[in-house]
């Protein structure tokens, strides 16, 4: 037996549990990565908050530089060093994208 879930319900099933592990815009971003993985794989994708928080983050390019040891050039502008962690994030990882207010969000490693 399965539910269709949307993405109000997904939006509220983290809201319920884990509020502050996304923003809603992570939320959606998220969302459309599933929705597309699934499209593509066609592999149905369990709605498990708690697995996904622990499997995905979404944070901000000095957060991650700090917990992930990425030298940053200090010599560089800020975009450029925020340029620098998405290039690594690439590199290591899956990035699902980033946010306006320049958080990215990526599965963990």
């Amino acid at each position: 037996m399965k539910t269709t879930v949307t993405f109000s319900d997904f939006r509220q099933a983290f809201k319920a549990i884990r509020p502050d592990n996304f923003s809603h815009e992570g939320l959606e971003q998220l969302w459309d990565y599933f929705e597309s993985y699934e499209r593509d794989t066609g592999e149905e994708i369990e709605l498990d908050v708690i697995a996904i928080c622990c499997e995905y983050s979404e944070q901000t390019w000095q957060a991650i530089a700090s917990d992930y040891g990425i030298d940053i050039d200090e010599n560089e502008n800020e975009e450029e060093q925020a340029q620098q962690v998405m290039n690594y994030l690439c590199d290591s990882t899956s990035v699902i994208g980033s946010t306006s207010d320049g958080k990215f969000i990526y599965q963990n490693f």
